[in-house]
């Protein structure tokens, strides 16, 4: 029996645009349309419009709800005012990854958990498996659609659309208003390191707003842009992907997450696991890294020593179309993490020198 992948409320769109599409995470998605370069960077230089629908919404609600998520995240909610989202990130006991998450806050009762596709189902059942009394998780992925506009004219093509004052919300910050009349929530947060806009809308919504966005940013240059171009603006960034930077079989700590791991809270699941691994050190750090001499490294591809002998991987490569370099992130041994460090990869049976940077490659001076 064939396996019937499902669709986003704009799937037709995509067909009209002639996107190629792909299945990723049991959805059909537009992977590209025009092109990888050409989306990505118009991404940068001017506003790119994405479908991730695709992305879970999981709502937590209920008297205890403030208290039982800051047990469930590394992240420290307590700090988050309402109409703040938070970038977190869920743990086994053994401080491995479940999954990395915006936490939106909207009151002491009331969040909004966007988690990843692919992760959908398994995070949802992970914190039914460990609801208390007095919170109620519901998966409503179903009923949403989410919008991306990401790019440096992002608001001059949002604001045409909703009497929200789009100017008003902060970064990480987001509101609740009407977007062609479809009631949203609109946060200021994305995954390309551009300023942007995500508006979550139900499905029925969808598709008039993402028409109307694809007129108001015509005069700006819009262009829709696929997955393909959404991996390649977050490497950019400097921001891990779920499957390929970090998993069940990498710690918060090795995948360089530490920035959202507060050890100063009350007990949080995975907590215990990660203070002893930085008791003992780690042996292994994800970090940055741009190749020294011509060659691509790739997902997969082996750090390796001069004698050949394998001591780390690649998880994210690409030839970054905005900088023109050949980037990547990758596990290396905790002696070569700092900066300025060479490493070499194999690349199709070859070694090829690289050189340890910071991250991230690419970032932008935002508005405070």
């Amino acid at each position: 029996m064939k396996h019937e992948f499902k669709k986003t409320p704009l799937y037709e769109e995509h067909l009209k645009l002639k996107a190629t599409m792909i299945e990723f995470a049991g959805y059909w998605m537009p992977v590209q349309y025009e092109g990888v370069i050409e989306e990505h960077v118009n991404v940068r230089e001017k506003v790119g419009i994405f479908d991730v629908s695709h992305m879970g919404e999981i709502w937590v609600t209920g008297e205890k709800t403030t208290d039982w998520l800051q047990s469930m995240v590394t992240n420290n909610i307590i700090t988050l005012q309402p109409f703040q989202a938070q970038y977190n990130a869920l743990l086994y006991p053994e401080g491995t990854v479940v999954d990395d998450l915006l936490v939106y806050k909207f009151d002491n009762y009331e969040y909004l958990l966007c988690v990843n596709a692919a992760n959908m189902e398994k995070d949802y059942l992970w914190l039914l498996d460990h609801v208390q009394h007095g919170v109620t998780i519901e998966n409503k992925s179903p009923e949403y659609a989410q919008i991306a506009i990401q790019g440096p004219a992002a608001l001059t093509t949002l604001q045409p659309l909703t009497p929200v004052p789009l100017e008003s919300i902060k970064y990480y910050r987001f509101m609740m208003g009407k977007v062609c009349n479809q009631e949203s929530i609109i946060s200021r947060t994305g995954y390309t390191g551009e300023d942007g806009f995500e508006v979550y809308v139900k499905n029925e919504g969808a598709v008039e707003i993402w028409k109307n966005l694809m007129n108001s940013g015509q005069p700006h240059g819009i262009k829709p842009a696929g997955l393909a171009a959404r991996d390649t603006l977050r490497l950019e960034a400097g921001m891990n992907l779920y499957g390929n930077d970090m998993d069940q079989s990498t710690t918060a700590l090795e995948a360089a997450l530490d920035w959202i791991v507060k050890f100063d809270k009350e007990d949080f699941i995975g907590k215990s696991a990660l203070l002893e691994q930085k008791e003992k050190g780690l042996k292994r750090k994800l970090v940055g890294f741009e190749m020294s001499e011509p060659g691509i490294a790739r997902h997969g591809s082996a750090i390796v020593t001069k004698d050949g002998t394998e001591i780390g991987y690649v998880s994210s490569g690409t030839f970054s179309p905005f900088l023109k370099k050949s980037i990547g992130m990758a596990y290396v041994p905790i002696e070569s993490i700092n900066p300025g460090t060479g490493i070499l990869i194999d690349i199709r049976g070859k070694a090829k020198k690289a050189t340890v940077v910071t991250l991230p490659f690419y970032s932008r001076k935002r508005k405070k």
